[in-house]
């Protein structure tokens, strides 16, 4: 019997009600620890267990990123596939939240008790027999941190909660195991604090990555710890007005009121610091290497390859840390279409290709030279939704001959490395002649069109970004993913926290906050900050001040972490989710099989983001187990 159950039935057998679900009692003496820790390869496994209440990010069921916010949909006949889907729909609920951290479930990991887990390591590792004492501290070390990421997930998913120090004793009384949530500020210091205990321990790099890939090292923790600051930065966390009366029972104010600038500056010294060993543990920026069978191809791709290979090559220098158990292939399955060409009429597995992206991650991506597409003085922005054929210049990015929108000519690489969309090109999939590459033929009734009731890009765009170039079909009925371990943490997005954290702090822009924004926009193949709205914007002061660095760093964040989960939660420690997720989702019309009337733009959902949406809701039993829990706002 698991832990948690048993812990329940002996509390069931002594009290009325239940304990708290994160909150776990631990008996002195159970003989299933005591044998989980009387030896090396017991106690390994236990170690394991600590790693597996890690959330499945690649899991398109389980990472709300995916369908919470505005840059992927689906059909609503997916609405069971998606617990992403059902959140940004408004459909959130005390009754049985969808993807509940607190309390786990379907497609959900239970956090707490993922944290009681490992206390029980932390707590035991230290009588192992057969362990020199730097690996058990290096162990314990990787649990610390995991139980301080734990609590960061479930924070930055519910504001104020319980800290689970240590399990409670079997002899506890019932108030001490109905515990308080603890103010934001609190709960922060306390993930940090957890996090330096931890970095002493751990190496700079792993011995054997073959076998390790995906454990804690010494990067890892100083850039979560970075990432953790610049949350408590933000405006949802640092002095927001907005939860001025969210009181525990007993008055407690849960949240500062006050803003504190030293949280920016704190949060920039972190950043910067990880960001410095990040290089010297060897870390940098993705760039593809060529191989004999992609030797020949052009600059163009190359540049592509680039910016996919950034996020879906296994093993590359730019991640810093990976989910080793969450695999791709099954995502890769569903953000792709059923049938890629006129000569290949084969099926990705059961439910594959429905989850397209949406024009209004479309809209995000810059032009050529780097500007939003309405500030760029030189282009076409009202003429977007015009209808254009693809020619010589274009035929690395759009199918030569063939019609398209306006909207998909003149856009930035990442535009084109992210996203899959009507006569596009899509290099890889076996074809390494990228003259050669295939493109999509995605109007209704084509080969990558509607042709069932759900198994289609909605919005006429898929997320090609998520999937790895040699993923291909092999056979009918036969898929075969690149499997790649879903990326955690990448070097470019600690180099644009740092400009965010820089920009904070400085009192006007600086050439270090351009210096590291222009360090990613290079590998992305477009003109730095201060030239591009120099020479092509509308409005070429926009980068001289604060507020409008600030929009720019957003924007460019925004499309480098696209579709990685990334813009869910940024929106909401930003405080911008009720100007961005208050639009209605949009898309071409993928009903339509002429190209006049593909090409015309259709609301696929009028989405609403209320202020009760910032955080998720305490589902209403923990409420009544725990007496001294108060709900979230709203709820």
């Amino acid at each position: 019997m698991r832990l948690r159950n048993f812990l329940l039935s002996v509390l069931m057998l002594s009290v009325s009600y239940s304990c708290n679900k994160y909150l776990d009692v631990v008996p002195d003496g159970i003989r299933t620890l005591e044998s989980s820790f009387n030896m090396r390869s017991e106690a390994k496994k236990y170690l394991h267990t600590c790693y597996a209440y890690l959330p499945n990010f690649a899991g398109r069921q389980s990472n709300p990123g995916f369908f919470g916010a505005d840059e992927m949909w689906a059909p609503e006949s997916s609405l069971a596939s998606y617990a992403g889907l059902n959140i940004s729909m408004g459909m959130q609920n005390t009754n049985n939240p969808f993807l509940s951290y607190w309390a786990g479930g379907t497609h959900t990991t239970d956090l707490w008790e993922g944290i009681s887990q490992c206390n029980v390591f932390l707590e035991h590792i230290a009588l192992v027999p057969d362990m020199d004492v730097w690996e058990k501290d290096q162990w314990a070390a990787e649990v610390k941190f995991l139980k301080a990421y734990y609590h960061f997930l479930l924070l930055r998913a519910y504001g104020p909660i319980p800290i689970n120090r240590e399990n409670i004793p079997i002899s506890a009384s019932i108030e001490e195991v109905r515990v308080f949530r603890e103010p934001v500020d609190e709960v922060f210091e306390y993930i940090v604090e957890l996090m330096e205990e931890a970095e002493g321990d751990l190496p700079l790099h792993l011995i054997n990555e073959d076998l390790e890939y995906g454990r804690i090292t010494y990067p890892i923790v100083v850039a979560m710890k970075a990432k953790v600051l610049t949350y408590a930065a933000s405006p949802l966390f640092n002095g927001n007005p907005d939860y001025a009366g969210f009181t525990d029972k007993n008055g407690r104010h849960l949240f500062n009121t006050v803003y504190d600038p030293n949280k920016w500056r704190r949060a920039a010294d972190a950043l910067k610091t990880a960001i410095d060993v990040a290089h010297e543990a060897g870390h940098e920026l993705y760039y593809f290497q060529l191989t004999p069978q992609t030797q020949n191809i052009s600059a163009v791709t190359k540049k592509e390859m680039d910016i996919r290979g950034a996020f879906s090559e296994r093993w590359n220098t730019e991640i810093l840390w990976v989910q080793s158990s969450s695999f791709t292939g099954e995502l890769q399955g569903q953000v792709m279409p059923i049938n890629m060409s006129r000569t290949e009429v084969y099926n990705v597995p059961s439910g594959g290709g429905t989850a397209g992206a949406t024009m209004n991650i479309a809209n995000m991506f810059y032009t050529a030279n780097g500007l939003p597409i309405n500030e760029d003085a030189t282009w076409h922005y009202n003429e977007r939704f015009d209808l254009r054929q693809g020619s010589t210049d274009e035929r690395y990015y759009i199918q030569q001959g063939e019609t398209t929108a306006a909207l998909h000519f003149e856009r930035e690489p990442r535009f084109y490395a992210s996203l899959g969309f009507d006569r596009g090109k899509w290099y890889g999939r076996g074809v390494y002649d990228d003259n050669a590459s295939f493109y999509l033929q995605m109007r209704a009734g084509e080969y990558a069109g509607q042709k069932q009731l759900n198994r289609y890009a909605i919005g006429g765009y898929y997320p090609k970004k998520l999937v790895h170039y040699e993923t291909r079909h092999t056979a009918p009925t036969a898929f075969t993913p690149t499997n790649y371990p879903w990326p955690i943490l990448r070097l470019s997005d600690l180099y644009l926290l740092y400009a965010e954290a820089l920009n904070e702090v400085e009192d006007s822009p600086t050439s270090e906050i351009f210096r590291y924004l222009d360090l990613v926009r290079t590998r992305a193949g477009i003109p730095g900050v201060e030239y591009a709205w120099l020479y092509f914007s509308r409005n070429p002061n926009k980068i001289d001040s604060k507020d409008g660095l600030r929009e720019i760093i957003q924007r460019e964040r925004t499309i480098e972490m696209a579709f990685e989960g990334e813009r869910f939660w940024d929106v909401r420690r930003w405080k911008t989710a009720p100007l961005e997720l208050n639009k209605p989702i949009q898309g071409w019309d993928a009903h339509q099989s002429a190209p006049e009337g593909f090409y015309r733009v259709r609301d696929l959902f009028d989405q609403q983001f209320t202020f009760r949406d910032y955080f998720w809701p305490i589902a209403e039993n923990d409420l009544i187990v725990n007496k001294n829990l108060v709900q979230n706002p709203g709820w």
